[in-house]
């Protein structure tokens, strides 16, 4: 036999707290960095970033490397992130930092709750694939 909804008896309330008096969730600062690059890593229109000291490469971006990302928490509720990678040439890095950027916008905030107040990108290097030669 089956029961329609309005024949069916009410589930009980649980036992306890109001849903308010319950707690929060708090997200920390390394697991909204880890979140964004993982976001960052689905893109296939950037890779990581390349070894620097003072605007001086150290080593050549390499375009399965982890970008670096860093974020800012404000207060539980926003995020700033800060984000070092390359661009793979000729891509426009515009219209790949734009791409990332609402990317990291959109998914930061459906996977954390969290809105995401700013993304600063920098990009490091510009990649080429190994073996492509211009003539």
């Amino acid at each position: 036999m089956t029961l329609t909804a309005q024949e069916r008896p009410p589930v009980p309330a649980p036992t306890g707290e109001e849903p308010a008096e319950r707690g929060q969730t708090t997200i920390a600062t390394r697991v909204v960095e880890r979140i964004a690059a993982r976001v960052v890593g689905e893109c296939q229109d950037v890779g990581g970033a390349g070894s620097s000291l003072l605007g001086i490469s150290l080593s050549s971006a390499r375009q399965d490397g982890d970008a670096e990302v860093s974020a800012r928490l404000h207060g539980q509720r926003a995020v700033s992130l800060t984000v070092r990678c390359s661009v793979p040439y000729p891509r426009s890095v515009r219209q790949a930092t734009t791409q990332l950027r609402e990317r990291l916008t959109d998914r930061v905030g459906e996977l954390t709750g969290m809105t995401v107040r700013r993304v600063d990108i920098t990009v490091t290097a510009l990649t080429t694939t190994v073996g492509r030669r211009v003539q």
